[in-house]
């Protein structure tokens, strides 16, 4: 994690010029393909809840990154990103958090 007093300088056009110049699909998020973005970050799972935790997940991942700045990006940290999670919409990635004590939110 970045302090916010070494943040790197940054740009949408850069960071993405830079992910998509590794030529590597195995990474965490690939975007090697001009038309899609693959998440590579899941372990396989016969669990019709945890399945649907890690749809949930990559949804919030998504909703942040569009409704945020890159720079907000950089300097958020997990209970950051946490708040974000709206545990009506998303009840198996909530529930699937709390088994493992990674939800918690700020009341």
């Amino acid at each position: 994690m970045f302090s916010s007093a070494t943040l790197p300088p940054c740009s949408i056009p850069t960071t993405y010029k830079k992910a998509k110049g590794d030529y590597n699909r195995y990474r965490c998020i690939n975007l090697q393909n001009d038309n899609t973005i693959e998440f590579r970050m899941f372990r396989g799972t016969l669990k019709h809840d945890t399945f649907l935790a890690t749809l949930q997940l990559v949804n919030v991942l998504c909703d942040v990154c569009q409704n945020s700045t890159i720079d907000r990006i950089y300097k958020m940290n997990w209970f950051d990103f946490v708040e974000y999670i709206d545990p009506v919409r998303f009840p198996e990635l909530v529930n699937y958090l709390k088994n493992r004590n990674l939800y918690t939110v700020n009341v």
